[in-house]
């Protein structure tokens, strides 16, 4: 059996990748969407200023939430595919020297 290592390879790359892109948004999620009371009129004379306020208080909590959940997901994920690729590639550098190792030639016992 063969397990192609550079395949791995590029599943990690691009999860580190999308994880640096959920830290952004996290960033965006947290910093860039606050309104402020005030943007509602300097006196939020409005009747429904305060819930439309805590609206979107409650979604930004709950953006802020699942992109964090999406963060662990993808750094799990990444991690572990981290070690796999690490297992593949010590089993594979293994197999190599019970062969020989990169001589093409035996080294055992049964080679004399």
């Amino acid at each position: 059996m063969r397990v192609d290592l550079s395949a791995l390879d590029e599943v990690i790359r691009k999860l580190w990748t999308l994880l640096d892109d959920m830290d952004k948004a996290g960033q965006t999620s947290r910093y860039n969407t606050e309104i402020p009371m005030d943007a509602f009129g300097n006196s939020c004379l409005f009747l429904e200023a305060g819930d439309l306020h805590t609206a979107h208080k409650n979604m930004k909590t709950d953006l802020e939430k699942a992109i964090q959940s999406l963060h662990e997901l993808i750094d799990k994920f990444g991690k572990s595919t981290s070690k796999v690729k690490d297992k593949y590639t010590e089993q594979e550098y293994a197999n190599k020297n019970q062969m020989g190792g990169d001589t093409g030639g035996s080294s055992g016992s049964y080679a004399k």
